[in-house]
């Protein structure tokens, strides 16, 4: 499915409101474009109108003195109280002239010694006038006057009421999209827990950042901006035409020449914007994914002192951004205002050349103003979608970005349950690779009995973390089945089974909160004693009373403000509170100092009772009392057996031990 399909069903999610807006949307559309229509009929009924034939009546309401008569417009004049001929008010640039002899409204008129002349196609028309002072103007205007004020506050009411509705149409929509990113949002954030663990291996955490922040910060602006204008101009423009139609149909025909230039124009705009909004959104990721690196590794370019690298490295990926972004502004630049300009002016210099080739026929000063009104307010909305399309471009490429995590395949997290583990884990010929072709695990075999405590030991690169991997289901081994309690754990949910496994990393992850919610993290619902409880078993009562707040003290992000000792009694006490059935110790006592690490040895033992135990361990001194120790080699198993059958059998466990131990081979 493409783009902006997807696009669209997003949208669907939240039809009613958008069209909600939509329909406050044409309310306000069709109020403001009554404008020139009401100019219109001021205009030529209430200005211009002024020319229209003069009948002497009685005196009225309507009807305004002149030389000792009183003369009334024929829009307004009885026909019972029409006295005599008609008599006209003829505008000759500034003045106004009377005569009693009728002459045609179109044609070239002039005033010399007394006489009013029309030429006409060719004929010449006269009549004897009389011109009128600038109080005998305002006093045939006069009946005008409050009717063209009863146009202006129609107007006005119109004004308002279109105000409001724009206001409603403004809100509505932008309710509409901030909810719409707010549930891709949500999805995005749950397809991260869908995938596999191997996506997270080639993507770097500031990448994936960018797609959840920035990617749909764009694509709200599509729903809230883009949208919006799109909508308003195109319901603008379909009301123009339709209200130049209205005015006179050979107008609207000129004017639509405006429509296939516009779609021409989108086409090359699109064909090289595309490109290059792609790459800016990619170089975006990327800046935030160096910025990321750069502020979790900082100790490290300084202690180094590789600020100088680090920052041409990023001067680097800044300069090929704002490469793309230039190109993209020639792009709008050039064609944006100066395409509207262009087009504007081919209008109406189409429309003079119509009118003066005199194929216009005859147009009203109020026709002719409507239009170039609407001609000017068509190209509001042409202006607001040029300027838009580069942001419809960019949110169409944030949203190829965002679908692109969201097609990634993953597995629907389960909530199902499953009994507890006894603890039985057996691996048969298993075969892993993480990339084709180079094999990690070949062909492992072995067994944990309930209760067991198994090590793994070997050099790096040897097995001991894809065993854990494997077994915790964040990869799935090629051949070969993997088994607890003599149940293939291919058939179990992923969710199901860690509901009963724990495990304690060489470098624990700490969130955001107190030190009592991560010591709850894998049970929420811990009561305070059990967290108390956990803390004191693996000997972490002494070390957080030290604390101001104790174990509701603030941990920041990754746990930065405790020591290395304080963070693994967190990441020790957080698996002993989930009570796991299958416990997995990944060198966790490796980075802290000896005292921490004297007082956690002490609490390991209440922490491995009655469950299975998966140690992987350096310091051999640490796995002495292991029921079963495997020694790994490139993917294969050397040799397995307790502490002194290891010994006593000189392979490769004894060389491994006895070097630690200083001790001659």
């Amino acid at each position: 499915m493409s783009t902006e399909k997807r696009l669209v069903r997003y949208a669907l999610t939240s039809k009613w409101t958008i069209m909600a807006a939509l329909l406050m949307l044409a309310v306000a559309v069709a109020a403001e474009l009554t404008g020139p229509f009401i100019a219109k009929t001021v205009i030529d009924r209430h200005i211009s109108g002024i020319e229209e034939p003069w009948y002497e009546t009685e005196a009225g309401s309507q009807a305004v003195s002149y030389n000792g008569a009183y003369y009334t417009r024929e829009a307004y004049a009885d026909s019972s109280q029409i006295e005599g001929e008609a008599v006209q008010i003829m505008q000759i640039g500034k003045s106004f002239y009377f005569t009693e002899e009728p002459l045609p409204l179109d044609g070239s008129r002039s005033f010399q010694d007394g006489e009013l002349r029309i030429e006409a196609g060719g004929d010449v028309y006269t009549a004897e006038a009389e011109p009128l002072s600038t109080s005998e103007v305002l006093a045939f205007y006069s009946p005008e006057i409050p009717l063209i004020i009863n146009w202006l506050l129609l107007y006005l009411g119109i004004v308002f009421v279109a105000s409001f509705f724009r206001y409603g149409q403004s809100y509505y929509l932008k309710k509409a999209a901030h909810r719409i990113i707010q549930r891709m949002r949500v999805d995005v954030f749950g397809q991260l827990s869908r995938v596999p663990v191997r996506f997270f291996d080639h993507q770097p955490a500031g990448k994936i950042v960018a797609r959840i922040t920035n990617d749909t910060e764009a694509i709200r602006e599509l729903y809230m901006t883009v949208l919006a204008n799109f909508f308003s101009s195109g319901i603008y423009i379909a009301g123009i035409y339709v209200a130049l139609f209205i005015l006179d149909w050979r107008l609207a025909l000129m004017a639509l020449v405006l429509l296939p230039i516009l779609y021409a124009w989108f086409k090359v705009y699109r064909k090289f914007a595309a490109g290059y909004n792609r790459k800016i959104r990619a170089k975006n990721a990327e800046i935030n994914a160096a910025m990321n690196e750069a502020v979790q590794g900082m100790s490290i370019i300084q202690a180094f002192r590789q600020e100088p690298k680090t920052e041409a490295a990023f001067e680097k990926l800044n300069e090929e951004h704002y490469t793309y972004q230039a190109k993209l502004l020639k792009l709008n630049s050039l064609t944006s205002h100066n395409l509207t300009f262009v087009v504007k002016n081919v209008v109406f210099v189409g429309l003079i050349w119509w009118i003066s080739g005199g194929t216009a026929g005859f147009l009203t000063l109020g026709v002719l103003y409507a239009f170039v009104d609407y001609i000017n307010r068509l190209f509001e909305p042409v202006n607001q979608i040029i300027n838009q399309l580069a942001n419809l471009e960019q949110a169409r490429a944030a949203g190829t970005r965002v679908f692109e995590l969201m097609d990634e395949e993953g597995r629907d997290v389960d909530d199902s349950e499953i009994p507890r583990f006894k603890g039985e884990v057996a691996f048969t010929d298993v075969r892993f690779s993480y990339k084709d072709g180079e094999p990690v695990l070949k062909g492992l075999s072995f067994r944990a009995k309930p209760g067991d405590t198994v090590a793994l030991v070997g050099h790096t690169g040897s097995g001991k973390s894809s065993i854990i991997n494997l077994l915790f289901r964040f990869y799935d081994p090629q051949t070969g089945t993997i088994s607890i309690d003599g149940v293939n754990t291919k058939t179990l949910s992923p969710q199901a089974m860690r509901a009963h496994m724990g495990i304690v990393l060489q470098e624990p992850y700490l969130f955001s909160g107190t030190i009592a919610e991560n010591i709850a993290y894998g049970r929420p619902d811990a009561t305070r004693a059990e967290i108390e409880e956990a803390v004191r078993l693996v000997g972490g009562e002494d070390v957080f009373a030290k604390l101001t707040n104790g174990l509701d003290e603030e941990v920041s992000e990754k746990g930065s403000t405790l020591s290395s000792g304080q963070r693994q009694l967190v990441s020790f006490a957080r698996a002993l509170v989930a009570d796991p059935a299958i416990l997995v110790l990944d060198e966790a006592t490796s980075s802290i100092d000896t005292e921490t690490e004297m007082i956690i040895q002490r609490g390991l033992e209440s922490l491995k009772a009655n469950r299975t135990t998966f140690v992987i361990a350096h310091r051999l001194s640490t796995i002495k009392d292991a029921d079963q120790i495997i020694v790994l080699d490139r993917g294969t198993i050397l040799e397995k057996g307790t502490h002194e059958e290891l010994l006593a059998a000189g392979g490769t466990y004894a060389h491994m031990y006895y070097l630690q131990q200083g001790q001659a081979v």
